[in-house]
């Protein structure tokens, strides 16, 4: 239980599972707009050199880093991220010549003086790499980059992979923030999509890093995996509040086949769950941790109410990124490693997803893009008030209009009255200067966000549920 009485808001209400049932649809999570189905090969467009030219001449704002270490001793079945399977530690470090190599490309084209707010590493699973090549990896972006004094530098973690020497490793590079992937803590769930990972790592892992310091530590849980069932999802959720995460993230599994053929293994197996099942395992997960005292920050995250996202929220200054939610906004993403995204004001890019082509294109000296996506003028406003949306659970129409330079009313007339039904059902509350979504419609914020995006209607079935 978290005794911030003080700090606490009214108690959130029981999830309406009858207007998520309703609602319930395929649609983007808006980690970007537009969104990353929409991205192209044609790279002339992008004109990357150009756009990293403007990136810098623009203000020159902070920078936001993202590395991609893709590698994973043995495959989760029910993964979507992009992954290398291999025991082989010998990869980290070649992997890392590369990223070396990327990571100059880069630095020659942009302003170093820039500070940086926010670094990531993602995976895969980054504590596949040795201490020495964590280490090596961190003296690469100190002696690249210039970082700010506040950096928020975190990392995502295997608790399976984890010893007490990487996080040495990682406090000495100057990571502050750790997200663990635990998913769920029942054997039998474990078992079913290859992770076997008992609680007691799960509570070694937080004992090194609280002793070492770490501001916050995220926990990133999944609903709707085989043999779940509300009741166990129930008890997995209590096991991980022993642990008193600073966040919790509660995914919805997306089941893909087509796109992750290791998913395949559980089509013949009935094991699961229905969507009823799913649904239910969300509300229990809702109630019991916003009984506990967690914020729902919406789109599937919690925080405690003294944690940095929930005081965002608070304060209307919360933003996202490719990472989703995130407290440092107006900084440019430069991101390096197979299939990670960047983004300056008015590009997004996609590196390649292969390590073949990745290093065939380092190799000819280029910078390993593969897709992506120049913004236009009415992309760019769309992307304001969806994002603006999705973070201030409202729209300010004055604060609109001046931000976009038009009349937001007017010029948005068909959009604001396709939310009737919404108002109807009270997922939003229309006000004489603008709208914004209850408390109801908090969980539905992807829903509320489609009826300003006009390429919802073509690309909606490319994107997992909205619940």
């Amino acid at each position: 239980m978290i005794h911030l009485e003080e700090t606490r808001p009214p108690a959130a209400p029981a999830l309406d599972l009858g207007l998520i049932r309703k609602y319930s649809i395929p649609g983007p999570r808006y980690t970007s707009y537009p969104p990353a189905t929409k991205f192209t090969a044609e790279l002339a467009p992008l004109r990357l050199d150009e756009a990293i030219a403007e990136d810098n001449r623009a203000g020159a704002g902070p920078l936001s880093l993202y590395f991609h270490l893709p590698f994973c001793e043995s495959r989760c079945w029910f993964c979507g991220c992009n992954t290398v399977i291999t025991k082989r530690r010998a990869s980290a470090g070649e992997y890392l010549d590369d990223l070396t190599r990327e990571v100059g490309l880069t630095a020659a084209r942009i302003d170093r003086r820039r500070p940086v707010a926010q670094i990531h590493l993602g995976g895969g699973t980054p504590t596949f790499f040795p201490p020495a090549d964590l280490r090596r990896l961190g003296a690469l972006i100190r002696e690249t980059f210039h970082l700010a004094p506040d950096c928020e530098f975190s990392v995502e973690i295997d608790p399976r992979r984890l010893t007490p020497e990487h996080v040495i490793a990682l406090q000495d590079i100057g990571a502050n923030r750790a997200s663990l992937g635990v998913q769920d803590t029942n054997p039998r769930v474990q078992l079913a999509i290859h992770r076997f990972q008992p609680q007691a790592q799960n509570e070694a892992a937080f004992t090194w890093l609280r002793a070492a310091g770490f501001q916050s530590i995220n926990v990133d849980l999944i609903h709707g995996l085989p043999l779940q069932t509300p009741e166990s999802f129930a008890l997995t959720v209590h096991d991980v509040l022993t642990l008193a995460p600073d966040r919790l993230s509660v995914f919805s599994y997306a089941h893909v086949p087509w796109i992750k053929p290791s998913q395949k293994i559980f089509d013949d197996r009935e094991q699961l769950p229905g969507p009823e099942e799913k649904l239910a395992m969300f509300a229990a997960a809702h109630e019991i941790l916003t009984a506990a005292g967690y914020i729902d920050i919406g789109l599937d995250h919690f925080a405690k109410p003294d944690d940095e996202l929930a005081v965002a929220l608070r304060a209307g200054t919360l933003h996202r990124n490719f990472q989703g939610y995130s407290t440092r906004g107006g900084a440019s993403l430069y991101s390096f490693g197979i299939s990670s995204i960047s983004s300056t004001a008015d590009t997004y890019r996609q590196n390649h997803k292969t390590m073949e082509e990745w290093r065939a294109a380092l190799d000819a000296g280029q910078l390993p893009v593969e897709r992506g996506l120049r913004l236009t003028a009415e992309d760019a406003r769309r992307r304001t008030i969806i994002m603006r949306l999705m973070c201030d659970r409202r729209l300010d129409f004055r604060a609109l209009s001046e931000q976009l330079g038009l009349d937001f009313p007017s010029v948005c007339a068909t959009e604001l009255a396709s939310l009737d039904d919404l108002e109807a059902d009270g997922l939003v509350r229309r006000t004489a200067t603008g709208i914004e979504v209850t408390r109801t419609g908090v969980p539905l914020l992807r829903v509320i966000a489609m009826r300003f995006d006009p390429t919802v209607t073509r690309a909606a079935l490319q994107h997992s549920r909205t619940i």
